[in-house]
């Protein structure tokens, strides 16, 4: 037997699928903005450290083969660590 839907009831069938959808996205944001502020502390180290001029002596340190291979070295990719600050400084402008 086919159910015969108002317009009403389909509009509103409708909306809570979109508002369960929003809501899902907007809880999660919620969440990774938690996990964003309790970063602070690491994103003024970041900063500390590329400004210093440390960041660069590090690079030139790896450049000459003076840090071991084994040494995670994610944060002296050229580009990386001034993206990413820049992309924080973005998300804070947007959450503001």
């Amino acid at each position: 037997m086919k159910k015969n839907y108002t317009d009403a009831a389909a509009r509103v069938a409708a909306m809570s699928r979109a508002m369960t959808r929003v809501q899902k996205a907007v809880d999660a944001l919620n969440r990774d903005m938690d996990r964003l502020e309790k970063m602070g502390a690491d994103v003024a180290a970041l900063d500390d450290y590329q400004r210093s001029g440390l960041w660069l002596k590090d690079f030139e340190a790896d450049e000459a083969g003076s840090i071991p291979a084994d040494v995670n070295r994610a944060v002296l990719s050229e580009d990386g660590l001034y993206n990413l600050l820049q992309e924080w400084e973005k998300l804070k402008k947007i959450i503001r």
